[in-house]
């Protein structure tokens, strides 16, 4: 009987031990499965870190791309603007250019019409002379445009052009001073220019030699009563007996 208690006695602190041993055993592997957990749950966080840091740099590498390419796009649109814009800056300096280049030739014209009309038949002076008065002021008038300048003296070119080719009768004053009278003039183009008092008794034309008004004979009476209806389109055109003078070139403004 002694024996067995003191088996029990000795077995009692081993089986102590052994129970300390597995609840400690117990413990560390609950530690364990507590810290494998834990690092399982860190593992999984930095996973979802990791795929959110993918996804982020993939979209900012899109829009990186995206970037990039609408860059180029606006240095290429800028290079054309330029190229454009120095185009534009080129064609400005070449009508400006131009624009002074013109004034001098326009005022030329302007002095070489008013000589002209000087030499020319003495014809509706007051109105060509008018004209030519006009030009000069619009010349050095700012708001008026090169372009428009222009445009008014070839009109006045056109206008005398026009003289050489047209049959004209009008009534209008002939000399100065107390010998003026009115009489019935009658311009055949640019090679003469005739006149006859109003009760068809005198009769006369220009003499561009002279200078001057020469008389002629009561014979062209009838020639120039017709040269004036056909002027005024009271009469269809027919052939005049008028005197024309020999001329070996025709004068044109």
């Amino acid at each position: 009987m002694k024996s067995v208690w003191l088996t029990v006695l000795l077995l009692l602190p081993l089986s102590l031990q052994a129970e300390q041993l597995l609840e400690q055993a117990q413990q560390q592997s609950e530690a364990l499965t507590s810290e494998a957990v834990a690092a399982q749950q860190r593992i999984d966080l930095l996973d979802d870190a990791t795929r959110a840091a993918l996804t982020e740099y993939r979209q900012a590498s899109t829009q990186a791309e995206a970037l990039t390419e609408y860059s180029e796009r606006m240095q290429q649109l800028v290079q054309t603007q330029a190229a454009e814009i120095a185009s534009l800056q080129q064609q400005i300096d070449s009508v400006a250019d131009t624009q002074r280049e013109m004034v001098p030739l326009i005022r030329r014209m302007i002095e070489s019409l008013d000589a002209f009309v000087a030499l020319d038949l003495p014809f509706l002076l007051e109105e060509r002379e008018e004209r030519i008065a006009r030009l000069q002021a619009l010349l050095v008038e700012p708001e008026v445009s090169v372009a428009e300048l222009y445009r008014r003296v070839l009109e006045a070119y056109q206008i005398e052009s026009d003289y050489g080719r047209t049959l004209e009768a009008w009534r209008g004053p002939l000399g100065e001073g107390e010998q003026q009278r009115v009489v019935e003039f009658l311009r055949v183009g640019r090679l003469m220019l005739f006149y006859q008092s109003l009760d068809g008794q005198q009769q006369g034309y220009w003499d561009t030699a002279q200078g001057q008004w020469q008389a002629l004979p009561s014979s062209y009476r009838r020639a120039l009563d017709q040269g004036m209806a056909i002027a005024r389109n009271e009469q269809t055109p027919q052939l005049l007996r008028l005197p024309m003078p020999v001329v070996s070139a025709e004068v044109t403004p």
